[in-house]
């Protein structure tokens, strides 16, 4: 390709991202897709602790939106509640009561007892209460190691019934550990016991409960695990904890001497999620109060297992869980022995890392599909993804909990979602901005910008559109052209009518008009209005493009014999329709009227009058025919009216100034 001109081409930091986009538009879109993975997982970073709560708050709704609320009949709350409090007394009761409310349970024919409650420190009526749970078939009551340690606090009680099997040292599990603690009074050391310690969560719930908790090299089983040990032998008080090693299988998994075949899923950390898969409603509990009288049904014990907790206000045992912003903790020890009774305690799979990005690779493949495809697919499709994908990885998890008790998680894939979506939208749209942008300047190129600029902004039509205005018109014409493209080759005219109308449409914008059109060695410029002021502006233009390119365009090397290319101009003002005609495929942006006749045709007479510039009658009498010399009236080739035509005064000082001429050698411009 022939350079023309050297002008600087250099892009913008922007337009240069956009012109590399739009070359390798695929390459873009993986581009972007890496980089909303970067952004994910940094935010998954920096925001866990925010993130983690909105997942595990969204992520519950698979058990919420579907709750169970069927009768939990093989497990029974008993309550220290308000009415107890009222009939007993304050808490902590004297030990003589709670004797009684022992041994009325055992009565009634509870399998086993839970004792959600610590007893500290010795009391009056301690016998007769140790020998009820003593003489109770299967009673646990509770301690609790401390486990956010500050270093400050003293230990309380006397830990007992350690889990044996060597817990502690098992690979590959990052047991909790303790070193403080308050568990029950030496007095109630022959009684076993479990921990109803539970982690807490940013938020203040609590989701989970380590199935055992370390101190000085000892495990000590949760209150539920307890529960079932107590229900083996008590040459059966072990198990053991092994890392998970399936895809689909929980990250850890605990096995009870006791019983074969139970497997219970942990976590790294090896505790135990707490599944809210049954309604609260589900739970049947009793008063404390009831159970001592002898008012409570005895069917709601029998064959049970039967959990004592207090829900008094003032015990303090409350924490917000999916259903509610305040249940007693009862409630969760209920929940963790009946996940273990229908192994369907949630559990974490190993491989959930795995499917989580494998899930983002595939959100990854559809938004790069709907994003190459274009058009409306992707205008409308991405901004539907970027809702639709992070509610589906929210329906995966939510159908993986329902359905198996599986916590996959979903944040990771419907942040990625939301973010690529996001990105892919704003680089199409940037993409269809540099695009529109690039045909916008090449229409530009072609018309005059507010031409160009209604045509882009306007639905395609096939009537005329055109406006009527007075205006003032220049055409501008090379005279011996075609006698010199006779002997040159076409590059060289082409780099010489090029360099003629570059420089000729130049010289008419800095003079306030703009270049209409040009055919073969002729342009016809225009200026939207007719007074005084652009009468002048014009006769400066046409005398500008005489010092310029008048008798300097013929190259060097021509052959002699050649005049030189000379400029002849022709001005007038008048009225004139603008506007485009045609059919909608083909349309012609054109000036119409009288006004672009005559001036055409006064250009034709500046060769026969030997004047470089003529001008109408019209612009005449704006400038008072100042600097203006009368050639006469003549009738116009093919109009019918005659004209009276003038010539701008020579003046010395149009010619002192001489411009570089063009020189072509092998229609290259030098």
């Amino acid at each position: 390709m022939t350079e023309i001109d050297g002008q600087n081409t250099g892009k913008s930091s922007p337009a240069l991202l956009s012109s590399v986009a739009q070359s390798y538009p695929s390459l873009s879109r993986l581009g972007v897709l890496g980089a909303a993975a970067l952004v994910a997982a940094a935010a998954m970073s920096l925001f866990s602790v925010g993130l983690s709560v909105i997942e595990e708050r969204v992520g519950a709704l698979g058990w919420t939106l579907s709750a169970d609320s069927t009768p939990e009949e093989r497990i029974t709350m008993v309550l220290i509640d308000e009415p107890s409090i009222a009939e007993v007394g304050p808490w902590p009761w004297n030990r003589d009561e709670l004797a009684v409310l022992v041994s009325k349970i055992n009565e009634a024919g509870a399998q086993l007892q839970l004792h959600d409650i610590t007893y500290p420190e010795p009391r009056p009526g301690d016998a007769s209460f140790i020998n009820a749970l003593r003489s109770s078939s299967n009673t646990l009551i509770s301690q609790v190691p401390v486990l956010s340690n500050q270093g400050d606090t003293a230990s309380v009680g006397m830990l007992t019934h350690p889990i044996g099997g060597g817990l502690c040292s098992a690979e590959g599990v990052s047991l909790a550990s303790a070193s403080e603690f308050v568990a029950s009074a030496a007095g109630f050391s022959s009684i076993p016991k479990g921990h109803g310690a539970a982690l807490i969560d940013d938020d203040g719930a609590v989701r989970s409960s380590p199935a055992v908790i370390c101190v000085d090299g000892a495990a000590y089983p949760s209150l539920a695990i307890s529960a079932f040990l107590q229900l083996g032998s008590a040459s059966q008080w072990g198990g053991s904890i092994v890392r998970g090693t399936s895809l689909l299988g929980p990250q850890a998994i605990m096995t009870l001497d006791g019983y074969p075949g139970l497997e219970i899923p942990l976590d790294r950390s090896g505790a135990m999620r707490i599944s809210f898969e049954q309604s609260p409603d589900a739970f049947q509990a009793v008063s404390a109060v009831d159970v001592m009288r002898g008012r409570a049904d005895p069917r709601l014990l029998e064959n049970t297992i039967a959990i004592v907790g207090g829900t008094a206000f003032g015990m303090g045992d409350i924490v917000p869980t999916p259903y509610s912003g305040g249940t007693y903790g009862v409630e969760l020890q209920a929940r963790l022995v009946a996940g273990i009774l229908d192994v369907r305690t949630p559990f974490t799979p190993v491989g959930a890392p795995v499917f989580l990005l494998a899930l983002c690779g595939f959100f990854g493949l559809v938004l790069h599909q709907v994003a190459s495809t274009g058009g409306r697919v992707a205008a409308y499709g991405l901004p539907i993804a970027s809702i639709g994908l992070p509610l589906t990885a929210g329906f995966i998890h939510v159908l993986a909990l329902s359905l198996g008790g599986i916590w996959l998680g979903w944040m990771l894939p419907a942040l990625f979602g939301l973010i690529a979506a996001a990105g892919l939208l704003v680089l199409e749209l940037g993409l269809v901005r540099f695009e529109r942008s690039r045909v916008f300047s090449n229409l530009n190129s072609y018309l005059p910008r507010s031409v160009a600029q209604e045509i882009a902004f306007s639905a395609p039509t096939s009537t005329v559109k055109a406006r009527r205005r007075d205006a003032t018109l220049l055409s501008a014409d090379l005279r011996n052209f075609s006698a010199f493209s006779e002997a040159r080759p076409p590059e060289e005219i082409a780099v010489l009518l090029h360099y003629f109308v570059t420089r000729a449409s130049e010289i008419i914008e800095n003079h306030g008009g703009q270049l209409q059109e040009f055919r073969g060695d002729g342009i016809l410029a225009i200026w939207d209005s007719a007074g005084t002021a652009t009468a002048r502006s014009v006769m400066q233009a046409a005398e500008a493009l005489q010092r310029t390119l008048n008798d300097r365009l013929l190259p060097d090397q021509a052959m002699q014999g050649f005049e030189p290319l000379a400029l002849g101009i022709g001005i007038e003002q008048g009225p004139v329709l603008v506007g485009s005609i045609g059919p909608s495929h083909r349309r012609s942006h054109t000036v119409l009227g009288d006004t672009v006749a005559v001036t055409l045709r006064i250009q034709e007479m500046t060769a026969e009058l030997a004047q470089p510039v003529l001008v109408g009658e019209c612009l005449a009498r704006q400038l008072d025919h100042a600097g203006l010399e009368s050639q006469g009236s003549y009738l116009l080739p093919g109009l019918r009216i005659p004209h009276v035509l003038f010539a701008p005064v020579a003046s010395d000082s149009s010619s002192s100034v001489a411009a570089p001429r063009l020189s072509l050698v092998g229609g290259v411009k030098r």
